[in-house]
């Protein structure tokens, strides 16, 4: 028999079904930039999470391509601050975090012509893109320039948008191209402070589209997933009790009683230890529902 999400038309999702999935190349989702690359209107993207990328149709600037580690900060910096000017001063705290070079402003230079080299080799006006103007840079993409971050996080006002609105099979399908784009780590291995911010950000992104997800599948009768996904949530935010209520109502729906009051006394213990407080009166309510099924 045709479980819920066939019902609906939905397929369970998974890594190789996601557009920005971790190995293959994403498709459109959503308007291209276009640009003229000798005789062919090309779309261009930019890739911050998983492999740093930028592309111009076929043409691909990858992160091996970049002048080291202050060449991938660059790109990604000024990629993700892309809607306004960046100062020198600014770009060199971000590219040198600790210690800058003792001639900061020859070393940014440097740094700045191997970057725009490398955007002149994939077709594209590399001192134009790159701009410079009053002791500022900026990266002047090509208007409707495709950004992953970006894209993850207007796919998932979309999923939020068709959910309040009822349109399941819609919620589900933005709310899964932003998971499979958040997913992904932004620069991993490096630890500037910004880039830490930003990974909170996108991390908070994320926490939205499993809630959206979770919901889905508990909703329409997929409690497998909507398990499996809650664990994911409560994985990377373990002290935020709405995940772990909507894990109980994930093993409530599934009829697994037993398991959605076990997950409130993990929840329990976890916030009395660690934070020496109870669970709010949300939890405790979601708890008494299941307790008195």
């Amino acid at each position: 028999m045709p479980g819920p999400r066939h019902r609906m038309g939905i397929q369970q999702p998974s890594p190789s079904r996601f557009p920005f999935g971790e190995t293959s190349r994403p498709p459109d989702c959503g308007p291209a930039a276009w640009q003229v690359i000798g005789k062919t209107l090309a779309p261009t993207r930019v890739y911050v999470t998983g492999r740093l990328t930028l592309e111009a149709g076929d043409a691909r600037l990858e992160q091996t391509a970049l002048p080291g580690r202050q060449g991938r900060l660059a790109l990604a910096y000024l990629t993700l601050s892309r809607t306004r000017p960046v100062p020198r001063d600014e770009l060199v705290e971000a590219l040198w975090p600790t210690h800058a070079p003792r001639s900061a402003d020859t070393a940014l230079s440097a740094v700045v012509s191997k970057l725009r080299s490398g955007l002149t080799r994939i077709g594209l006006d590399g001192a134009a893109t790159l701009d410079s103007a009053a002791g500022c840079y900026q990266l002047r993409l090509p208007p409707g320039t495709e950004v992953d971050v970006e894209t993850a996080a207007n796919s998932l006002d979309r999923a939020e948008g068709s959910r309040r609105a009822g349109d399941v099979r819609a919620a589900w399908a933005s709310a899964t191209v932003a998971t499979a784009i958040l997913r992904r780590p932004l620069l991993p291995g490096d630890d500037a402070p910004w880039l830490i911010a930003r990974r909170t950000d996108l991390r908070n992104l994320l926490l939205r589209a499993y809630d959206c997800l979770v919901e889905i599948w508990t909703e329409q009768g997929d409690t497998t997933l909507a398990v499996a996904l809650a664990k994911d949530a409560l994985a990377i935010a373990p002290y935020r009790e709405s995940g772990y209520r909507r894990l109980m109502h994930a093993h409530a729906a599934a009829g697994d009683r037993a398991d959605a009051l076990r997950v409130f006394e993990r929840c329990r213990a976890l916030l009395r230890e660690e934070l020496g407080v109870d669970p709010s009166q949300e939890t405790q309510a979601v708890y008494l529902a299941v307790l008195n099924k």
